[in-house]
């Protein structure tokens, strides 16, 4: 088994600070028995509108951001899985990128937002990228292994099922839930029906008030919420167990008896 926390926060438009807050909350985490720590989407930088100011703030995943989560992360042992603004060579664009960074201080796995956030009346593919379709990239903690992918992309199932289908037992997912009509409903719902119809863990951090809905949970593999927190900043912390999602996946074996795949488009 191993434990997990999702942590809570509002990141704002001072890196300084909200490194700081992923310190202390990764300190906490650490304290209590957690061997990955999950940290919402932007958790580098967030404005509460998307304009140059992220473009500006944007550094590469080498750069003092994404190297301090890695000190962080070899401090206490863990691994650490956080949303950073990643500087492109393409002028005025930037990519919505999460790192895992591990006990070592190096990036274990990266992920790059397939799908970005063109709904409710928000915009992001105007200063950001959409990433490449890659084989997903996976790390490994005790035997238990994870996959990522950020906030808008739980709602494209494909997306979690190619994630799974590379031998992911747990997703990790930051987001950035931009609060709205129904939209705390959409987000648990949402996330407890990508760990049922996969029967895997789901880890998800959101930004909590005034720029996320908050709502963190961890839920297992029948969907079963094993830990969560409301609209303010905090730590959540839980069990994945390798055993429990093998068992599920006896009485439920939904991915042995699919008959589609998932292609690229």
């Amino acid at each position: 088994m191993v434990q997990v926390a999702v942590a809570q926060f509002a990141p704002g438009v001072d890196k300084d600070e909200n490194l700081a807050a992923v310190r202390k909350l990764v300190d906490e985490a650490a304290g209590r028995g957690a061997r990955v720590v999950v940290v919402p989407e932007f958790a580098m930088f967030t404005a509460p509108k998307m304009d140059e100011r992220f473009v500006e703030s944007a550094e590469p995943l080498d750069g003092p951001f994404a190297t301090a989560l890695g000190e962080s992360a070899r401090r206490y042992g863990v691994h650490v899985v956080a949303g950073v603004n990643e500087r492109l060579d393409e002028p005025g664009r930037i990519s919505n990128t999460l790192v895992a960074v591990g006990p070592d201080g190096g990036i274990s796995a990266v992920y790059r937002k397939m799908h970005l956030y063109d709904a409710f009346g928000y915009k992001e593919s105007t200063l950001v990228r959409h990433g490449e379709i890659t084989d997903p990239e996976t790390f490994t903690v005790d035997g238990v292994t994870f996959g990522m992918q950020t906030c808008y992309d739980v709602r494209f199932p494909e997306v979690t099922r190619r994630i799974v289908d590379a031998g992911a037992d747990v997703l990790a997912l930051p987001a950035e839930w931009v609060p709205g009509p129904l939209k705390e409903d959409h987000w648990r719902t949402l996330v407890r029906a990508r760990a049922i119809e996969n029967t895997i863990y789901v880890a998800a951090a959101d930004q909590c008030a005034p720029t996320g809905a908050g709502n963190s949970m961890i839920v297992d593999p029948m969907g079963v919420v094993v830990a969560s927190l409301g609209e303010g900043p905090g730590i959540a912390s839980g069990e994945v167990d390798p055993e429990r999602v093998a068992a599920v996946r006896e009485k439920n074996p939904a991915l042995s008896l699919r008959r589609f795949t998932v292609t690229p488009g």
